[in-house]
This record gives structure tokens, sequence and C-alpha cells, in this order.
């Protein structure tokens, strides 16, 4: 990988899930959770280095077992219910600079609840962050719904259209497709990071996944459907 290339993947989960205790060491389709995303930065070509922050030494086990690193446990002050992204992407940041003395020209943010992106997809949000000189990316899914078919209730049941409405009816073919953020990958710059604070910035770009491979894992019902999808991809 050539000087201004260097992709470092950053996989981050913690061990104080209230809705699914233990979800990122919970086995789905016969392996720890967290094992799925580190065999998916592993197997990426654009993956320089696989880190994982955490502050459980179960997911840290399962993590190592899998093949990634994890060189450091991430502070309890950064792990609790509210602690923010931003700052466990700071702490991850601030540990590779003191120790090999430079940051990557990119990171790579993986969560262990989307085990379903492929190695491909990672692939293709990062080379295209680099081939646009894009600030950020992200992996995106269609959205299930336009909005302009919502509508915003109140207290007595009142229905106001969310968008302005439109003569006549709108059909959904006749709609713009919409995407949302699935989480799956989020690709940034760390230097412009740093400078703004946030994790992404208003120069964007995104590579389209399908349904299949967007499940983030909340619910129990999130697990249900990416432990039946997991079990029919490594099936076939």
């Amino acid at each position: 990988m050539s000087r201004g290339d260097t992709c470092v993947a950053l996989i981050t989960g913690r061990g104080g899930s209230k809705r699914l205790p233990g979800k990122n060491v919970r086995p789905l389709a016969g392996r720890p959770l967290v094992a799925w995303t580190v065999d998916a930065a592993q197997g990426a070509k654009s993956i320089s280095r696989v880190i994982v922050s955490t502050d459980d030494p179960a997911i840290a086990e399962a993590a190592k077992a899998a093949g990634g690193e994890v060189p450091f446990m991430r502070p309890q002050e950064l792990s609790g219910d509210n602690s923010s992204h931003v700052s466990v992407i700071a702490h991850a940041l601030d540990w590779l600079e003191d120790k090999t003395g430079e940051i990557p020209d990119l990171l790579c943010l993986l969560q262990p609840t989307s085990p379903l992106r492929l190695s491909e997809d990672i692939d293709a949000i990062v080379t295209l962050v680099k081939d646009t000189g894009a600030d950020c990316g992200i992996t995106v899914s269609a959205a299930p719904h336009h909005p302009a078919h919502m509508f915003k209730i109140d207290l007595n049941g009142k229905a106001t259209p969310f968008m302005p409405p439109t003569t006549g009816y709108q059909r959904s073919q006749d709609l713009h497709q919409l995407h949302v953020v699935n989480g799956a990958v989020y690709v940034i710059r760390p230097r412009t990071f740093r400078e703004r604070e946030a994790v992404l910035s208003t120069d964007v770009v995104a590579h389209i996944m399908p349904d299949t491979r967007s499940v983030d894992i909340d619910t129990e019902a999130d697990f249900l459907r990416a432990e039946s999808l997991m079990r029919q991809r490594t099936a076939s």
C-alpha cells in the first residue's frame, strides 16, 4: 500500500448493551457477533490493520480469537451509555499517534452490530473516498418509505403531511429514490476529523448496499433476522 493510502479499520464495541445484554459476543450462526466484523475487515484489500476498541474482556478475547488486534482496553469513562463515538475515535487515534508516531490517512469505522457487510463493501467505500478525494464515506441502503407518504400525528390524532402537499397522488415509482445510512461502514480522514470533532462533514460520498446486507442489530428481531440471513449465506 503506497504512502497516502493507509487505511486502518477501527472496530468499536462496548460491553454494556442494555437492550441486548452481551450482544457483541452473542453467537450468531455459531460465532461471536464481533467475529463477523473482524473477518470482513481482515478480508478487505484496502485495510492495512484491524484494531478493536472495547472495554469488555469477553469482546476483547472474541476479537483476538477471530484475528483482530486489541492493543489497548478502552477507558471506562468512554464506555458508558452516554459516551460519544467521537471520543472513542479520538482515543484510538491518540493511541495510534503515541505508539507509531503517526495517524493513518484514512480510518474505517466498523460496528459489530452490522455483521452482514462484506469485505467488498468496505473496499468499495474506501476506494470511492480515495478516488473522489471526499472527506468522508458512508454505506447506505434504500429508504423503505418516502417522506412524501409520511404524516405527523398530534395528540388529538390529527394527521398532517410531513412534506408540503402536492397536487394529485404521487406514485412511489415517480418519487426520487432516497437512501438511509445503514451504519455498516464509515470512512473518515483523521486529520479533518480532529479539526471538526464530528464523524461526518458535508463532503460525503456513499456506497449503496442491499437491504439483505444492511441489518443493524439493535433489537431481538434484528438479531433473529441477521441470524437467518447469515445462515442462508453460509449454507450456500
